[in-house]
């Protein structure tokens, strides 16, 4: 925790306002290593690094803004100064007043508490990495990130294709003088020199694999991070107008991207190193073949760029017909339960089978387009592999060239070698067709605007609840009306708000509003005299609880989902959250309590004690506002009773905006607003608005009739009863 406070003491020197609570791991950890610490710091907006340094460095930092120093004991301090002359730096308490005079100390007294590792931060100027577009630009950076890993590779690279050419010589130096001379001690001496030659290229190629091993490795969790934090930046929005198949499979197919980098475009690029060391050795050994080898190689290249464009048209249609199917997939899988409900299975396989052959049409297609460029280049390759030393015998035989017999098995061992990367390289541009479609794809997606701004800027300011909109106008994307048209009301913090109204009136729009789902609404709504837009949106959401009609638990046990936003949480204050709920009571009846386990969907338990649960995990943190947003429309009878009995309870203290088509639940809210077509209809009290909206009193006896009638019916049995008693 005093890490944590460390660092937002540091990060505050750079206007940054950061919150514990922003933490994904436990803000109660007493330790978090700088590497946790500067991941998250890169996430919050900043730039941070944490690395071991010495104190011959540390001590000439003297004109760099506050550095946090790891301390042994799990501890931190920050180091605000520096005196290379003295000997000693400046070092103040991250718990302490920020008025509070730093403390000299020399290397002697830090070395025994320091653990030698600092974390240097400062705030983000241009375009960062999290929020460039995805482009081969954007992977290309990712990679040369490895600068060291690349340099090593290239080293060992070089160092191999310069021990490629001895074999071939040794090749030639045994035909031209062991065999012709037989030369016993040339043998023996040869052959010590390629033991040598081969346990140092074995030994070389074991670290070059290695090396690369790493780097990718290295290379394809940075991307998988990357793309997991840029999917979750995306607004809710977005993911409401997009198959969740098809965003998840134009996502995936970045993957290709990633094994084309880490896989052929590497091995091809380490294959020029080959090239570059073997090409002037064979102009060296015969110039009119080493040319010969260059201009195949090179034609071959030119029809596979020939055939790019149509491939990679073929190669578009196949990726979109995979994502049609892939989202067949995904429909069928969450939705199995309407579908054996309703025994779909033979209509699910009609479209699985239609995509499928979609899918195959496609693949077939690219296939044979990409049939015509290997056949067309294959006589070519021939020529290189087996041609080509013909062609030099020839020459040998009718004396237009100066070669021995050494050297052209020498050339012919070389030239495959040099063929190879250049013919790979020409292929390379044809998987670019593949990968440029799915880079297209996944940018689709990965490219859209993001709330990373938003969730790492604007202000923190302590939440109460007062609520006030003021000429509030929003329209959804593509929509031609207004879901909010004027709409201006105001409510005190700890104010119990009913939403009312018919469907499609802009209740939930307001609540998302609150939420900060959209922020592209005109006029302003405050909170607490905040304009919701320049509030920090992790702050705004984390400050909130919400609970939905519809609300979704994790594969895990009931303690971690009432956890969720929360993992540093005791399990007394799960107990009282689910108290609170109404929620105790079924969870002490389960076999394992609060460490029962729930099944994804939440099969294994009720309706009404998933809502129940919901409303636990969203008052654990002690919300100032909740938002029910038709939280009880799908609980049966007994379990609607029990939740809005505890609504007050829970109420108590915090404002609430309860939607909820049920008219009898929010009798005792405070105020009831009445949305019409998007405009407020009135506000009031539950007495006061059936009394003066016309609006509200029909919605209440629409619901409420029968009880209306009874009650009629009940007077008109009083007033009888004297009738017939005279009758008598």
């Amino acid at each position: 925790m005093i890490r944590l406070k460390a660092v937002i003491a540091a990060a505050h020197f750079h206007g940054l306002e950061l919150d514990v609570r922003d933490f994904a791991a436990d803000p109660d950890e007493t330790s978090p290593s700088p590497a946790t610490l500067a991941r998250w710091l890169n996430e919050q907006g900043a730039v941070a690094k944490g690395m071991r340094i010495k104190w011959r460095y540390l001590v000439k930092m003297s004109n760099s803004p506050p550095i946090v120093l790891m301390l042994k004991d799990g501890s931190a301090a920050i180091m605000v100064n520096a005196d290379a002359g003295h000997n000693i730096v400046w070092l103040r308490d991250p718990l302490g007043d920020e008025a509070q005079q730093p403390v000299p100390v020399d290397e002697m007294r830090l070395m025994q508490v320091w653990t030698g590792d600092i974390l240097l931060i400062k705030r983000r100027r241009d375009q960062s990495e999290a929020d460039a577009p995805i482009n081969i630009s954007w992977l290309a950076k990712m990679v040369l990130r490895e600068k060291r890993s690349l340099r090593d590779i290239a080293i060992a690279s070089m160092t191999l294709s310069i021990l490629q050419i001895f074999p071939p010589l040794i090749v030639m130096q045994v035909i031209d003088r062991v065999v012709n001379n037989h030369s016993m001690a040339t043998l023996i001496s040869i052959t010590a020199i390629v033991l040598v030659l081969s346990f140092y290229e074995v030994l070389l190629s074991y670290g070059r694999r290695e090396l690369t091993l790493v780097l990718t490795t290295r290379i394809d969790t940075r991307i998988s991070l990357h793309l997991f934090s840029r999917l979750l930046a995306l607004p809710l929005e977005y993911f409401e107008r997009q198959q969740a198949g098809n965003v998840i499979g134009r996502v995936m197919a970045i993957y290709k991207v990633r094994d084309f980098m880490t896989g052929r475009l590497m091995s091809t690029f380490l294959d020029l190193f080959t090239l570059v060391v073997i090409l002037p050795f064979l102009f060296y050994l015969s110039s009119t073949m080493a040319w010969m080898t260059v201009a195949t190689s090179g034609l071959i290249g030119l029809l596979i760029v020939v055939f790019m464009g149509p491939v990679g048209r073929q190669y578009g249609a196949l990726i979109r017909a995979d994502m049609q199917r892939s989202s067949v997939m995904y429909e069928t899988v969450a939705g199995i339960r309407t579908i054996k409900t309703l025994a779909l299975e033979p209509t699910r396989k009609q479209e699985w089978d239609v995509r499928t052959a979609d899918v195959i049409r496609a693949k077939l297609a690219v296939g044979r387009m990409s049939n015509w460029p290997s056949t067309l280049s294959m006589p070519l390759e021939m020529f290189i592999n087996r041609g080509i030393i013909l062609v030099g015998a020839y020459l040998v035989l009718t004396g237009a060239s100066s070669v021995g017999a050494g050297a052209l098995v020498a050339f012919m061992m070389l030239g495959g070698r040099v063929a190879s990367p250049l013919t790979n390289l020409a292929r390379l541009l044809d998987d670019l067709n593949e990968v440029t479609a799915s880079l297209g794809e996944a940018a689709s997606v990965l490219n859209q605007p993001t709330e990373t701004k938003a969730l790492t800027t604007g202000m923190r300011p302590r939440i109460k609840g007062a609520l006030s909109f003021i000429d509030v106008n929003f329209s959804y994307p593509g929509s031609t009306t207004k879901a909010l048209n004027d709409v201006s009301f105001e409510v005190p913090a700890g104010t119990m708000l009913g939403l009312v109204g018919r469907s499609g009136s802009g209740k939930s729009t307001i609540t998302r509003l609150l939420q900060g789902v959209s922020r592209s609404y005109t006029g302003y709504l405050k909170l607490d005299g905040v304009d919701l837009r320049e509030i920090n949106l992790t702050h705004l959401r984390r400050s909130f609880g919400v609970v939905l009609q519809d609300n979704f638990l994790f594969r895990g046990t009931i303690r971690d989902n009432i956890t969720a936003g929360r993992p540093g949480l005791t399990i007394d204050d799960v107990v009282r959250a689910a108290r609170l709920a109404g929620a105790e009571e079924f969870i002490e009846r389960m076999p394992a309590g609060y460490e029962t386990f729930i099944e994804e969907g939440s099969t294994n338990i009720s309706g009404g004690q998933r809502q129940r649960l919901a409303i636990a995990r969203a008052v654990i943190s002690d919300p100032k506002l909740m938002i029910l947003d038709e939280a009880t429309s799908a609980l049966d009878p007994e379990s609607e009773a029990l939740v809005n009995a505890n609504l007050e309870r829970i109420g108590k203290g915090r404002t609430m905006v309860i939607v909820s088509h049920r008219l009898s639940s929010l009798v005792n809210c405070d105020q009831i607003l009445v949305m019409e077509q998007g405009k407020v209809a009135d506000i009031g009290p539950h007495e006061v608005l059936l009394e003066r909206c016309a609006i509200y009193r029909t919605l209440w006896m629409q619901q409420n009739r029968h009880t209306e009638s009874r009650k009629n019916a009940d007077a008109d049995r009083n007033d009888a009863a004297p009738l017939i008693a005279e009758g008598d």
